[in-house]
């Protein structure tokens, strides 16, 4: 089970991270000077994401268990709905779809919250998209040194998995910068 949640928490973890840092920057290209259309976009987006995540891996999780669970059944000849390997499949479904659910949605709302701060005062806009910017990138970064640790990666391969990502997110931002100055 920990590895088909460690699967879903960075694969979606990096698609919430990479979903906002699109939106971002396309809101400062745009020149969006209101944080609340950015906040409103942002957690419009997490919650996309996370439905879509929850239902999505919920569903998948669980025509795979109960495919696994027929097989096991068919071989056994008994049912093992009610048993401890039923309860462990939809345990299983559960947790997944949880995990696959908040992922985007935490790593895209810490991606929006200079903005959060940004309506209540405490930052100029111009110092959130920074903030935002920047922590995303920090976002990505930790993603991929988690990476390189399920990996087992020697500390400098590691920085290695965590550089790659920070690349994929300056490479979206750069493609994001140059189709709207088009």
């Amino acid at each position: 089970m920990a590895p088909i949640a460690r699967r879903y928490f960075f694969k979606n973890g990096f698609d919430g991270s990479m979903t906002l840092l699109g939106i971002i920057v396309g809101a400062w290209i745009a020149g969006v000077s209101s944080p609340w259309i950015i906040v409103a976009a942002g957690l419009g987006a997490c919650l996309a994401m996370g439905v879509s995540g929850l239902f999505g891996a919920y569903m998948t999780e669980k025509a795979e268990r109960e495919r696994d669970l027929k097989e096991l059944e068919e071989s056994m000849l008994t049912d093992l709905n009610e048993s401890i390997h039923g309860e462990a499949s939809t345990f299983v479904s559960v947790f997944a779809a949880l995990v696959d659910g908040l992922s985007p949605a935490l790593t895209a709302i810490i991606s929006i919250f200079p903005f959060i701060l940004s309506t209540m005062g405490f930052l100029a806009i111009k110092d959130a998209y920074m903030l935002s910017l920047v922590s995303t990138q920090i976002i990505l970064f930790s993603l991929g040194l988690f990476l390189g640790k399920t990996a087992k990666a020697n500390p400098w391969k590691r920085l290695l998995y965590g550089g790659g990502m920070v690349i994929a997110g300056l490479l979206v931002a750069v493609i994001v910068l140059l189709i709207g100055g088009t």
